[in-house]
């Protein structure tokens, strides 16, 4: 007896075909794996996202109270007439350098202990988001020629009598 060859062929695909492909439940379980991974990472994307802002409102500020420090070191003492310093004038919502919309105030407090430190607090003012917001910290600061003043002495007028000019 001879098998037609038509019949052997559907007779070993037959079985096949039934199990070829994927179930309704494997595609289902792969797409709640899929939807899971891509959630992560777009959580870790905008929680990168949030700490970079963060570092950058960090590294702002940083500055602006490096700007205040350098202004205080700068002005905070008055030169007098007779080339010494003299006692600290209180600041009131004086702009900061290079940060015009953020504002400063600064008052002096001697230390007993010692005639030329005193500690200085700052309180720092802006505007953010329509609500005025506020940052304070605490500095010390010694009470002497500034730095600025201190170098023009030493290589502009050294010598008042010589005519400005170093020997």
């Amino acid at each position: 007896m001879t098998t037609h060859p038509v019949a052997t062929r559907r007779s070993t695909r037959g079985p096949r075909a039934a199990r070829a492909g994927f179930t309704v439940l494997e595609v289902l379980l792969a797409m709640m794996i899929l939807l899971i991974g891509t959630t992560a990472i777009l959580s870790m994307l905008t929680f990168g996202a949030s700490l970079a802002r963060t570092a950058q409102l960090r590294a702002a500020s940083a500055a602006e109270i490096e700007a205040v420090c350098a202004d205080l070191e700068e002005s905070f003492f008055p030169l007098l007439p007779d080339g010494t310093v003299g006692e600290p004038t209180p600041i009131e919502n004086r702009p900061v350098p290079g940060s015009p919309e953020v504002l400063y105030s600064a008052r002096a407090t001697p230390n007993p202990d010692r005639s030329e430190e005193y500690r200085v607090d700052v309180e720092l003012s802006w505007k953010s988001a329509g609500v005025q917001r506020t940052h304070r910290f605490t500095t010390i600061l010694l009470r002497e020629i500034p730095f600025g003043e201190r170098m023009r002495r030493l290589f502009v007028a050294p010598n008042a009598s010589t005519g400005g000019v170093r020997r």
